[in-house]
């Protein structure tokens, strides 16, 4: 005979369960958040593996070859980016002329419009710059983590998707041997559908970006850009955090054309290109090629990507979305939790 525990003792657990995962993930994010990245490579690359093994491949030779395809697509996309901001830097003395340029003239501004003297400005930006000194060290140290953490991802992400996708008949067996009296069928049906969907969100994302970075770079070009090519780039990729990242697109991009154009049109210019793109984008592609698999409204997406920046920085912000999107469909079919994949989907789900 099953217990039927009261309702609030049932959310109070509830609750409980989602702070500890919580407190677990960001406690332990240097060793889970690798895997986690591993986890969606391995469900993008599975049906390349089991393409494959059909062709009689042995499993190890097929995944072997495909995960270092990945690898090597992936290395080449970090060669062609570092390829554009180093072209970018290269001319960064020009750019520092500019912008000397250009804030001079704000200086100007802010003295005849508010009647803040040029000595009082000059006298806050060396405060400004001294406190930016004595936080320099930490600054250099945090740069030198996030380095790590990539050379860290670079390395273990592509063993762990290799095992992943070798041990995948035995990691289905104790997942599903978890949860018996006869509801493997439902576990199967939970675990197949976060694979669809973690499958259709990467690969869905991956065209998306190439199509923004298109669009962007076609409309930079006409209009005459300088770095037009670099600023699609990192439009483009920022475009990947959702909400978030376009608004520090727009701002990076606008901020660098007003200080190698130094024209407003051109800014304006820049801004209508970003927010054409982005109507495009979340009105055409997004639907398309992400399709209907990650059911989130708007503020379940804004929240999971805060929270996640918050609690892993960079990397968390890009997984909340899939991350969210797989506990939805645990949500969906778990009886006890269906409230909460309600609250997170939309009104006609």
């Amino acid at each position: 005979m099953t217990t039927k525990y009261p309702y609030h003792e049932r959310l109070a657990f509830n609750l409980l369960c989602i702070c500890l995962i919580g407190l677990i993930i960001y406690l332990g994010q240097d060793i889970l958040l690798p895997l986690f990245f591993s986890v969606l490579l391995s469900s993008l690359l599975l049906p390349v593996v089991s393409f494959l093994e059909r062709k009689r491949m042995m499993k190890s030779i097929a995944i072997f070859i495909t995960v270092a395809a990945a690898v090597l697509i992936g290395l080449a996309t970090i060669y062609f980016l570092a390829n554009q901001a180093a072209h970018f830097f290269g001319d960064f003395k020009e750019i520092k002329q500019q912008l000397a340029s250009l804030f001079s003239k704000i200086q100007r501004w802010l003295s005849s419009t508010l009647n803040i003297g040029i000595r009082t400005q000059n006298q806050y930006i060396a405060e400004t710059t001294g406190q930016m000194k004595e936080s320099s060290p930490q600054l250099v140290g945090s740069t030198f983590l996030s380095l790590t953490q990539v050379l860290t991802y670079l390395g273990l992400v592509p063993i762990y998707t290799f095992l992943l996708l070798y041990y995948k008949p035995l990691i289905g067996k104790f997942i599903t041997s978890l949860f018996p009296n006869g509801s493997k069928s439902s576990v199967l049906k939970i675990v197949t559908e976060c694979q669809v969907i973690s499958r259709s969100y990467l690969s869905g994302l991956f065209f998306d970006f190439v199509i923004v970075f298109a669009l962007n770079t076609l409309g930079f070009v006409i209009l005459g850009i300088k770095y037009a090519v670099f600023l699609a780039l990192v439009a483009a990729l920022l475009n990947l955090v959702p909400y978030v990242g376009m608004l520090i697109a727009n701002v990076f991009c606008m901020a660098i054309t007003l200080i190698t154009s130094g024209s407003s049109a051109d800014v304006l210019w820049v801004a209508a290109i970003l927010a054409i793109v982005q109507l495009i984008d979340n009105n055409i592609l997004i639907p398309w090629v992400v399709g209907r698999k990650v059911r989130i409204n708007a503020i379940t997406t804004i929240v999971a990507v805060l929270v996640g920046g918050a609690m892993c920085g960079v990397p968390g912000m890009f997984l909340a979305i899939p991350g969210v999107a797989v506990l939805k469909v645990v949500f969906d079919n778990v009886e006890s939790l269906k409230p909460w994949g309600l609250i997170m989907g939309h009104s006609k789900d």
